[in-house]
Order: C-alpha cells, then structure tokens, then sequence
C-alpha cells in the first residue's frame, strides 16, 4: 500500500473517531445537561406501592393541593448574575413570622415537587420561598446548572428575603441537586448573614462524581473520557467549569450550621458520599441516615420531622409551632 494511501486511510480513521467522540459528548450533553425531560424519575414509583399505600398517598396529595389553594401563593421573579429571569413561588401564610425557608428541589423537577415538604414546614409556622433552579419550571435557562450557578442563585433570593423582611431568620434545604446546590451555597462569603442553618438531603459530593457514576450507567463506557469533552461543551454553553462546582470543596469554607441527611439504599447518589460530604464541612454538623431508604426517600422515615425540626429549633433560637 502506497504511504499517501496509508496517510489517507488513518487521516479518515482520525477523523471518524473524532466525529464519534464528539457525538457521544453531544448526546451527553443533552441527555444530562440541555434542558427538557429527563430520563429517570427519583424516588419509587407508582407500581412500585401497594393499593393501601397508593390509596394514602392519593389522600396525602389531595391534602397538599387542599392546602396549597387556601394558601396565600405569590409568584415571584428576580434577574440572575447573567441576566436570567428566575421564578419563585412564594407560601406567606405568617406575615408576622420571622422564620423562612427557601427550598431547592432537585434535577429535572420543579418548585412544586417539593410541596409536601413545604406543608409540613408551613405547619411549624415558616413562610416559604419555592425557586425554579435555572433550566426548569417557569424559570429562564436552556440547561441545567447542576448546582454550581444554582448557588448564586440561591443567595439571590436569601438577598432578597433579608430585604423585605428584615428581622427574618432563613433556613435553607435543598433535595438532590438542590441539596448540592445549597450546600455550594454555603461555602460563599457574600452567603446572607440571616441564614442561620441549612439541611442537604441526598445532595452530591461533585459535578464529575456523579457524572462518572450516571454517565457509566447510561452509556456502559469509561466515562473520564466523555467527561472532558462534555466539560468543553458545558463550560462555552453554559459558562461554567464543571471541575469547579463541587460541594466538598465548597463546605470547607461553610460557616452556615449543616444537617447531612442521606438514605442508606440510595442507588442514584451513592450512599457513600453523605460522609464526603460531611466530614468535609468546615462548620456544626450533623449526620442523619435512614435505613432501607432510597433516593430522595429519607422523609418516609417516621423520625424525619422530629429530627428536622430539632436541628432547626437549635438555630431559631425560638420554639417551633408544629400543631
């Protein structure tokens, strides 16, 4: 075979690989990060409950929608660092309670996912500020911050808060994706000085963590690869590194009163990385997992409330209305 045919041959070779690579990276991409619906759904579902247990879980939710009509709902919006339109659904049912909470649902879902969760913190008297984490419900944004720009965020609306509402005490609490944004959160300087506390539950310890572990998962590859080309894509599209936004990291500079909260069966954000997370808070901490629990599952437990509420009272420094 002639050398310029060779040359040909591995210059094609060359270039269909890196077409293939560069595809992978694309999917990737919009798989995980491009805004739109995503594959999985958190938590068990419905074929997964018994007739008893989707019999009380129709009650439950029917109490929430309840609950939410006769609720004094406001929609709020604020603009981003870099000029998104963010929304907020705002439940203020106690104008004159100091007590606040701002909670971040997680990846794919919206503010509303997290409405059971926010009766329960209304019933103990909090007013509550539900956001759209940039790229899903009603906010701005054509991809999914993974927590990072989702910090910044975050402290916007605890800004805003503190504005309004001058004695107000905040408490952040984040699911998933959002447990990661709020714990990056807390590693800020510029974080409100009316934030006394935050809960994480089953947040990741880093972007690249849980990328390598899903990204092996969907695609059945070593994933290090994929995730430098997918790191390039994310960082011109979407502004930012992926190799920065890490949540241990952040919590080494936290100052904000941490509760780590993680289910012991948790097969999407591995159980193990709860004491990554932990151990590297720089701040008072506490640790609470649940047995049998899987993703986003931990509030089933009977002792989940008791143990929320306790942490928070510690930092309130006033007595909780739960009745």
């Amino acid at each position: 075979m002639k050398t310029k045919t060779k040359v040909m041959i591995a210059a094609g070779a060359a270039v269909g690989a890196a077409a293939g690579y560069y595809g992978i990276c694309e999917l990737a991409y919009n798989r995980f990060i491009r805004r739109g619906p995503k594959f999985f759904a958190m938590g068990p579902q419905e074929e997964a409950f018994s007739e008893p247990q989707r019999t009380n879980r129709q009650l439950r939710q029917e109490a929430v929608q309840q609950w939410f009509v006769n609720s004094q709902v406001l929609d709020l919006t604020l603009t981003s660092f870099d000029g998104l339109r963010l929304h907020a659904t705002q439940i203020l049912n106690h104008p004159e309670s100091e007590k606040w909470i701002v909670m971040a649902h997680g990846y794919g879902a919206d503010s509303l996912a997290l409405l059971p969760r926010a009766k329960t913190l209304d019933e103990a008297g909090f007013n509550i500020v539900l956001p759209d984490l940039r790229g899903h419900g009603l906010s701005e944004g054509d991809y999914v911050g993974m927590g990072w720009n989702d910090r910044r965020d975050l402290i916007l609306w605890t800004d805003r808060i503190a504005q309004e509402h001058p004695e107000s005490k905040i408490v952040l609490f984040g699911l998933s994706m959002g447990a990661s944004a709020v714990m990056m959160a807390c590693g800020e300087e510029d974080l409100n000085d009316h934030v006394v506390c935050a809960i994480e539950d089953c947040g990741y310890t880093s972007v690249p963590a849980i990328a390598e572990k899903q990204g092996r998962q969907a695609f059945g590859i070593a994933t290090q690869p994929v995730l430098i080309g997918l790191s390039t894509l994310i960082k011109m599209r979407c502004g930012y590194s992926v190799w920065q936004a890490s949540a241990v990291e952040q919590l080494k500079q936290c100052r904000v009163p941490m509760m780590f909260i993680h289910g012991e069966e948790d097969d999407f954000v591995p159980y193990d990385m709860v004491f990554e997370n932990y151990y590297a808070c720089a701040s008072e901490k506490e640790l609470y997992t649940v047995p049998s629990a899987g993703h986003c599952e931990a509030y089933h437990s009977p002792h989940y409330d008791e143990r929320l509420f306790r942490f928070i009272r510690r930092f309130l420094h006033s007595d909780l209305n739960r009745g």
